[in-house]
């Protein structure tokens, strides 16, 4: 399978229980994700804020005939006083199912959103990966993405 066979498309309410599968198929996301048979009202919730923000886009991959959703990745586009005054895009959620990890596909939905942050006009992509993820680490890195900063969270 090759990662032309990808095809990219805007999530729809409907692939939801898809994209909380995709969260949930790793170390981390199998600890926080419920992908129980009836999904948490916040995950819908979370959705349609998301669906209703223009800065704010969910982003599938898709492969086969049935359109089935196989990676994922949320792409924030910030407006910023700094880098005079040119937007940024922040990348989060980004997941490929684990079964077809290494054939490309991550790398082709990171290049298909890279272009969509320069079609938006920023000037920066940026995001952030758990230090306990070291296979991401240097899939970024092998992308050309740099580790310049220390990222740092709080749990609320």
């Amino acid at each position: 399978m090759s990662p032309l066979s990808l095809r990219f498309r805007e999530s729809a309410p409907g692939d939801l229980p898809a994209l909380v599968a995709l969260l949930a198929d790793d170390v981390l996301g199998t600890a926080r994700e419920d992908t129980g048979p009836i999904l948490d009202p916040g995950y819908a919730a979370a959705f349609q804020a998301i669906a209703a923000d223009p800065n704010n886009r969910l982003i599938v991959g898709t492969l086969g005939d049935d359109d089935a959703v196989v990676a994922l990745c949320q792409l924030t586009v910030i407006p910023c006083l700094s880098r005079r005054g040119r937007a940024r895009a922040q990348v989060e959620s980004v997941r490929v199912r684990t079964d077809l990890r290494g054939r490309g596909l991550g790398a082709a939905l990171i290049a298909h959103v890279i272009g969509e942050a320069r079609a938006a006009g920023c000037g920066l992509v940026q995001l952030t990966t758990a230090t306990l993820r070291a296979d991401a680490q240097r899939f970024y890195a092998n992308l050309g993405f740099q580790a310049s900063h220390v990222g740092m969270k709080l749990d609320l």
